[in-house]
């Protein structure tokens, strides 16, 4: 019995596959470049009619944060390049076999989709409070006596940070009087 080969060699988009997912981390470097860029756009089209109080205005924290995500992105680019590959988590307690809890992703996504819409109507504190006990409640905690008082708690301070010391208006909702 005899076997035929047909002495062709394998297809070059096998190659390049196993290439890719041997540096499969070049896809997080492309997703921060992405994140990066648009952060830094963002921040320089800023239209600043606020009034700044001092050197740290409105447009800093993004550029800085735009800038990190760039310098990250070139220095982990070159590190997978270079064959540096990350190391599994060995003292994890997640199973890599198990499934993706999407009931949480899901929960998440309707408390983030949820802010978004309710931050006009009822300004960021009320709003932020829902945000931060709502995801609280979609990681797991059942905690109905503390978490709403430690979300508002959040909320508030979130609110006159931004508001009070980094000139950043938030819509306050019906309780732009009271704050």
């Amino acid at each position: 019995m005899t076997t035929e080969t047909t002495g062709t060699p394998p297809a070059p988009t096998a190659e390049r596959r196993s290439w890719l997912r041997d540096r499969s981390e070049l896809g997080v470097c492309v997703l921060l470049l992405a994140l990066g860029v648009l952060v830094l756009t963002d921040a320089l089209t800023m239209d600043v009619d606020i009034a700044q109080r001092g050197p740290v205005g409105p447009k800093t924290v993004p550029i800085v944060v735009g800038a990190g995500l760039l310098l990250i992105a070139a220095l982990l680019a070159v590190d997978v390049l270079r064959g540096g590959r990350g190391e599994a988590e060995a003292g994890e307690d997640i199973d890599l076999s198990e499934p993706a809890d999407w009931r949480t992703v899901l929960l998440l996504a309707g408390v983030f989709l949820g802010a978004a819409v309710l931050i006009e109507p009822l300004g960021f504190p009320i709003a932020g409070a829902l945000l931060f006990w709502g995801a609280a409640y979609a990681l797991g905690s059942r905690r109905l006596d503390r978490d709403p008082l430690i979300a508002a708690v959040i909320s508030l301070v979130t609110y006159a940070v931004f508001n009070n010391l980094l000139g950043v208006p938030l819509p306050g909702g019906p309780l732009m009087g009271v704050l």
